[in-house]
C-alpha cells in the first residue's frame, strides 16, 4: 500500500522546514519501505510504499517512532493518508 505522509514543524513560531529534516526523517523510516521526498509550502510530503501488509496504524507507528527521534523531534506528522497502490512516483 502506498500512503502519503506530511510533516512540519510543530512549533508555528520556528523556521520552516528545511530538505535537511526530510532526509534525516527517510533515513529514520524502515529501509524495507520505498519512500519519495518532497517539500510542499514549508512541509515535507514522503510518499511511501510499505508492502501490501502494512496498515495505516502500522505506518502511523512507524513515523512516530521516527519522529521521536532527537534529531527530528521538532516535527510532527499532520496527515498519513492512503493512496492508490503501487509504487512512489
Amino acid at each position: 500500500m502506498v500512503y502519503q505522509l506530511t510533516m512540519r514543524r510543530s512549533a508555528p513560531w520556528s523556521a520552516p522546514t528545511s530538505p535537511v529534516d526530510g532526509i534525516r526523517v527517510l533515513a529514520l523510516l524502515p529501509r524495507r519501505w520505498q519512500k519519495d521526498l518532497s517539500q510542499v509550502a514549508g512541509e515535507i510530503v514522503i510518499r511511501i510504499s510499505a508492502g501490501e501488509e502494512a496498515t495505516s496504524e502500522d505506518v502511523h507507528a512507524e513515523v512516530e517512532r521516527a519522529l521521536a527521534s532527537s534529531e527530528v523531534s521538532h516535527l510532527e506528522l499532520v496527515a498519513c493518508r492512503p493512496l492508490a497502490a503501487g509504487p512512489p512516483k
